[in-house]
């Protein structure tokens, strides 16, 4: 019995010790950082400056609590503000912040935890956007200005979150839009300003496509009229000298010429299957049918049927 009694007392002096080391052991990761608790007070503050290596530490078990924090880039989703400008334009914008504890100390001390924090960093943001936001105008915050203009809004917060122990990383604004009351009204402005814009263009582009027609048919019409001046001072250039041939040949062999011409009456005379002449074939006309060297008939046959 008393050997029982010892080995169940071993037992629940092995559990208690189990139980007692695995309430003094933590561990404090690569991107984690740590605050010790003594009853409420920080003892000691573990990964936060780099002299502190993460690994595995000891505490006075059921005295001493652990208060884990993140040491990585934290996000924080900004909520869409509506706000006006200098130049009275009501804007909608979304934007985001990037965020590191960098003193989990005053962190702790002033806000205690990442929901809070939040709330608070997120308050700083949306009223830092709408004081300087608020001092420039619609162009300057879509497009001439808005880098130096987050880089305002980012230094503003972070001089306010440097007493939650934060540092703010990185302040975009993802979307600068009008309210979507206005938004139908400027886009049918823009339609009807770029409709017109068209008309003009369109307009602009018919008084120039008239003015090359104009000159294109002037061009044409000179073209063709000194085309004709070319060719018929050609063409009569040709007859005079087809003239002077056929002068010249009908010097050299007169009997040729009035033969050639005979040929050129035929062909004219003659032409189609009903050709039909009222005429005598002892004519002038048919010389050259009745006689190949083209002499007129005696008066005797000449009568002769």
């Amino acid at each position: 019995m008393n050997g029982q009694t010892l080995r169940t007392g071993l037992l629940v002096l092995a559990a208690a010790a189990a139980v007692a080391f695995y309430a003094s052991v933590f561990v404090v990761g690569q991107m984690q950082q740590a605050l010790v608790l003594q009853f409420g007070r920080v003892r000691a503050v573990l990964n936060q400056t780099g002299e502190e290596k993460p690994g595995l530490y000891f505490k006075w078990p059921f005295i001493e609590n652990v208060v884990i924090f993140d040491k990585r880039v934290l996000d924080l989703d900004l909520p869409v503000q509506a706000l006006l400008t200098a130049d009275r334009q009501n804007l909608e914008v979304d934007a985001f912040a990037r965020y590191r504890i960098v003193d989990p100390l005053k962190f702790y001390q002033s806000v205690g935890n990442l929901g809070l924090a939040n709330q608070r960093l997120a308050s700083f943001a949306n009223s830092s956007l709408r004081n300087v936001l608020a001092r420039s105008t619609r162009d300057a915050i879509v497009k001439t200005d808005r880098m130096r203009l987050m880089n305002e809004i980012q230094d503003d917060v972070n001089r306010q979150a440097k007493s939650l122990g934060v540092q703010i990383v990185d302040l975009r604004m993802t979307r600068v839009d009008l309210p979507a009351a206005n938004s139908s009204a400027v886009y049918e402005r823009m339609k009807t300003e770029r409709k017109r814009e068209a008309a003009d263009i369109r307009a602009n582009g018919d008084q120039i496509a008239a003015t090359i027609k104009a000159k294109a048919d002037r061009d044409v019409t000179v073209i063709l009229a000194e085309a004709n001046q070319k060719s018929e001072e050609l063409r009569g250039q040709g007859d005079a000298e087809k003239n002077r041939i056929l002068a010249e040949v009908f010097g050299k062999d007169p009997g040729f010429f009035a033969f050639y011409r005979s040929m050129q009456a035929y062909e004219a005379g003659l032409k189609g299957s009903d050709t039909r002449l009222v005429i005598s074939p002892n004519s002038e006309f048919f010389r050259y049918f009745n006689d190949p060297q083209g002499r007129a008939k005696p008066a005797a046959d000449a009568a002769r049927p």
